[in-house]
């Protein structure tokens, strides 16, 4: 099970379950849509996953330890500081049910990481559909370097962000891929879904690969070029 819950704005707290098991939870921006969905559907929680330090994706870590203090949160260093019990930079997490492996992909924050379970992607605001994060502290090499890892992934890889941003990376996208066909497919299919209110995601490293110009940038100096367009964009 694969279940994307939106939260405040455009955020979405990422719930992936195999079968009749404990689920894993992706990021914690509140929790009272959270508490309601885990109530309706009696789950048990097995772990908590945080990409990386800011407030929209960890500020429902307080509430949520007071309620389940038992359930390790998972982060890089810098989201000691907002509530993660343990500390993963980088390699494997290795729960009761699940085997996760922990991506750095700094650039958006310095210590930002990704996770990967059964073939599922959790990126946080490293990639996005069509796009990927602003550099904020972390720097441009960090976010190509990080991006490069994640493109390096199999096609099938289910890519899980933590925002939809869609529409808005793909009318950029436009305006700067030479084949443009995949982009304005997307664009029709994703302005379907938003029209009746259904996520954008998750979407595919095989259609990222297609329709995000971020993942097409073959050098750092293209990336960055790229990147620095699309903050002014």
């Amino acid at each position: 099970m694969l279940f994307a819950l939106p939260a405040l704005n455009d955020n979405y707290i990422w719930l992936y379950q195999r079968e009749n098991l404990p689920l894993i939870i992706v990021d914690l921006p509140e929790t009272d849509k959270l508490f309601a969905w885990l109530d309706k559907q009696n789950a048990a929680v097995e772990a908590v996953l945080l990409t990386h330090e800011h407030d929209d994706h960890t500020l429902g870590v307080s509430a949520f330890k007071k309620r389940y203090p038992t359930v390790p949160i998972y982060g890089s260093q810098e989201c000691e500081k907002k509530g993660a019990t343990q500390i993963v930079n980088e390699g494997k997490i290795l729960t009761e049910h699940y085997q996760i492996d922990v991506i750095p992909t700094g650039g958006h924050t310095k210590q930002h990481v990704s996770f990967l379970v059964d073939n599922h992607l959790f990126c946080g605001d490293a990639l996005f559909s069509a796009g990927c994060g602003r550099v904020f502290t972390g720097n441009y090499a960090q976010m190509f370097d990080g991006l490069q890892r994640l493109n390096s992934l199999p096609d099938e890889t289910i890519v899980c962000p933590a925002h939809e941003y869609t529409l808005g990376n793909l009318a950029f996208a436009e305006t700067v891929l030479v084949d443009k066909s995949a982009v304005e497919k997307q664009r029709i299919f994703v302005e379907t879904q938003r029209a009746e209110n259904k996520p954008s995601l998750p979407t595919t490293l095989k259609l990222e690969r297609e329709i995000n110009p971020f993942l097409q940038a073959k050098t750092l100096e293209e990336f960055t070029a790229l990147r620095k367009a699309k903050d002014i964009f």
